[in-house]
C-alpha cells in the first residue's frame, strides 16, 4: 500500500486490511472522500436522527463491510469504532499516567526532608561517580561538581527511591519531547526538563501545601503574572503546554538576573529575595553550594535533588533501572477549540473515549467542564486518531450538548460567562474563618474550598482566596471590603511595604496602578522590596 493511502486511512481511524491489491486500495479511499463531501451537511440538530457522516467500504474477498463514524444506539449513546489492540495499548498507557499521579507527594516529601548525610549501601565507587559527574559537567551549563552531599542524595535515590525513579523514566517519555521543544525555542538548557520531576513528579494536577500547582508548581500570583488563566473552571497552571511556556519565560527572567542556572533554579523555588539574602550572608559568594547553608530548608535540597535526578537519567542503564516503553507521546495528541460549553462526561459518551483519559489529556479543567466564553480560547485535547471522529461529528455533538443542557436547566453556561468577570482576591485577616467569609460574599463554604483547592477549613493570616461573589455589581449588598479599598486607593499617595507584600500584590490593591507604574515612580529595577519602605502610588513629588 502506498504511504499516502496508508496515512489517510490512519487519519480516519480505520483498521487496514492486509494484502489488498492496488485496485482494491484505491476504491475505498475515493469512496471515503466522496462520502465525506456529500454527507457532511446531513447532520441534524438532534442526535436522535443523526445519519452516518462518513462511511468506507472495505473489500475483503467477496465480503463488503461498512464502518460508520457516528452511529446512534437505542440508548442515545454512540459507538465510534476503534482498533481493539490500539485501544488496549492506550488504556494501559493512560493507567500508567493515572497511577503516577500520587508520586508527587512522595517526591515533595523527599525534597523537603532530603538526606544529604546518611550513607546508603550501593555498588557505586566514589571514583566512578566523580568521573561520571565530571563528564556531565562538561556538557551542561549547570555546575555539576562532586561533593559528599550530592553523592548521598544520588545513593538515596538509587536505593530508597528506586521505584519512584523507574516510574519517572516511564512517564517522562510522554512529556519530555514537549519540554525539550519549548526549552530549545527559548534557548534554555534541555536538562531543565528534569526540574519538572523535582517540582511535581510529572503530575500536571499536583498541588503543594501552600497552593503551588501544576507540572511547574506556580503559585497563584506568579501564574497570573505569567499570563496564565486561573478561574473557577480553568487553571492553566495545569496545562502542560501553556505552563511550560510560562516556566521557560520565568526561568529566562531569573537567568538574566543571576547569569547562573543553579542560582536561577534556587530562585525559581524560593524566590529571588531568599537567594539574595543567602548571597549576602555568604559574604557575596555566588556558587550554589557555597550559599546553600543560608537558603531555606526546602531550597537547600532542591538543586541536589535536581542534579541527582539528572545523573540517574543519564546513567539509568548502568544502574539497571528499567522503564516501560511509552505507547504514545504527547505529540500524538491534537487540540480543537471548543465552540460551546461541553462536559467530559458528554465527550466520553459520544466519542467512546474513557473519561479518565480525557482528564489526563486536559488537566487544566478543574471541574471536568470545558467552558465557552466569548473572546477566550478553550481547547480540547484528544488522541490524534480520535480527533477526526470528533471533528467529523462536531455540529451534531454541539447540538446534542445544547439540547441536553437546556433540558436540565443547567446553570453552567451562565456561570462560566461570568466567572472571569466577577472573581475577587480576598486576603485572610485575623479572626477570619471560612463561614464568615462565605456569609460576607453570599457563597457556600464548600464553594470556597473547591475554588481554592482547600482540603481543610484551616486558614492562615495573609492567605489569598479566589472568590466568585453571588452579589452582582448592581446589588444593594456589597462586600464590606470594597468601599475601604476604593477610599484607600483614591486618597493615598504612598504605600508602606509590609511582610508578604510584592509589587504584584501592591498593584492589585490600588486600581489603575500597575507593576511598571510602581517601578517607574519609585526607581525600582527588580522585584525586591524592603520592609517599611514607602512606595509612591502616583507620578507625584511626595
Amino acid at each position: 500500500m502506498n504511504k499516502v493511502a496508508y496515512n489517510f486511512c490512519c487519519f480516519l481511524g480505520l483498521a487496514l486490511v492486509p494484502m489488498l491489491t492496488l485496485a482494491q486500495q484505491k476504491n475505498p479511499i475515493v469512496k471515503a472522500v466522496d462520502s465525506l463531501n456529500s454527507n457532511t451537511t446531513a447532520v441534524n440538530d438532534s442526535l436522535n436522527n443523526v445519519v452516518p457522516i462518513a462511511q468506507m467500504d472495505i473489500v475483503q474477498g467477496s465480503a463488503t463491510e461498512k464502518l460508520t463514524l457516528f452511529k446512534p444506539t437505542e440508548s442515545s449513546s454512540y459507538n465510534l469504532q476503534d482498533h481493539e489492540l490500539a485501544a488496549k495499548f492506550d488504556s494501559l498507557w493512560m493507567k500508567e499516567l493515572v497511577d503516577a499521579a500520587p508520586l508527587f507527594n512522595e517526591m515533595y516529601e523527599e525534597v523537603i526532608e532530603l538526606d544529604t548525610v546518611s550513607t546508603f549501601v550501593l555498588d557505586l565507587p566514589t571514583d566512578t561517580l566523580k568521573m561520571r559527574l565530571a563528564k556531565m559537567n562538561a556538557k551542561t551549563p549547570f555546575n555539576v561538581e562532586y561533593n559528599t552531599s550530592l553523592e548521598s542524595v544520588i545513593r538515596s535515590f538509587l536505593t530508597r527511591k528506586r521505584g519512584l525513579m523507574e516510574r519517572m523514566l516511564t512517564i517522562s517519555q510522554f512529556y519530555f519531547p514537549l519540554f525539550e521543544q519549548e526549552f530549545d525555542n527559548k534557548n534554555i538548557p534541555l536538562e531543565m526538563k528534569y526540574l519538572s520531576i523535582v517540582e511535581s513528579a510529572l503530575n500536571p494536577k499536583a498541588r503543594s501545601r501552600v497552593g503551588a500547582t501544576g507540572l511547574w508548581q506556580f503559585m497563584y500570583g506568579t501564574g497570573k503574572e505569567m499570563k496564565l488563566n486561573i478561574n473557577s473552571y480553568v487553571d492553566e497552571r495545569s496545562d502542560p503546554i501553556k505552563s511550560t511556556t510560562a516556566a521557560a519565560n520565568y526561568l529566562n527572567r531569573l537567568h538574566r538576573i543571576y547569569d547562573d542556572w543553579d542560582l536561577a533554579l534556587a530562585a525559581y523555588n524560593s524566590g529571588p529575595g531568599n537567594v539574595n539574602k543567602a548571597i549576602r550572608r555568604s559574604g557575596g559568594q555566588r556558587n550554589y553550594w557555597n550559599i546553600r547553608k543560608n537558603l531555606p530548608r526546602e531550597t537547600a535540597g532542591y538543586v541536589p535533588a535536581f542534579q541527582a535526578t539528572m545523573y540517574i537519567f543519564e546513567y539509568a542503564e548502568e544502574h539497571g533501572l528499567k522503564s516501560k516503553k511509552a505507547d504514545r507521546a504527547y505529540f500524538e495528541t491534537d487540540t480543537i477549540h471548543v465552540k460551546g460549553l461541553i462536559t467530559f462526561d458528554q465527550i466520553s459518551e459520544m466519542t467512546g473515549i474513557n473519561k479518565e483519559e480525557i482528564q489526563v489529556l486536559n488537566p487544566s479543567y478543574k471541574l471536568d467542564v470545558i467552558p465557552f466564553v466569548e473572546g477566550k480560547i478553550h481547547a480540547l485535547r484528544l488522541p490524534v486518531h480520535k480527533m477526526g471522529k470528533f471533528v467529523a461529528n462536531e455540529e451534531a455533538i454541539y447540538a446534542h450538548v445544547k439540547k441536553e443542557l437546556a433540558s436540565k436547566e443547567s446553570p453552567l453556561a451562565e456561570i462560566t460567562k461570568q466567572a472571569d468577570k466577577n472573581s475577587i482576591q480576598y486576603r485572610v485577616r485575623d479572626g477570619d474563618f471560612l463561614g464568615k467569609i462565605a456569609e460576607r460574599y453570599g457563597v457556600r463554604v464548600s464553594q470556597i474550598k473547591q475554588w481554592n483547592g482547600l482540603r481543610s477549613n484551616n486558614l492562615r493570616i495573609g492567605q489569598r482566596l479566589t472568590i466568585y461573589p453571588k452579589h452582582n455589581s448592581s446589588s444593594s449588598v456589597k462586600p464590606k471590603e470594597t468601599p475601604t479599598r476604593t477610599a484607600v486607593a483614591s486618597n493615598s499617595k504612598t504605600h508602606e511595604v509590609r511582610s508578604g507584600d510584592s509589587l504584584w500584590t501592591i498593584s492589585r490593591k490600588y486600581p489603575g496602578v500597575t507593576i511598571e507604574n510602581l517601578r517607574k515612580w519609585n526607581g525600582i529595577s527588580g522585584n525586591n522590596l524592603k520592609l517599611g519602605t514607602k512606595l509612591k502610588l502616583c507620578d507625584c513629588s511626595s
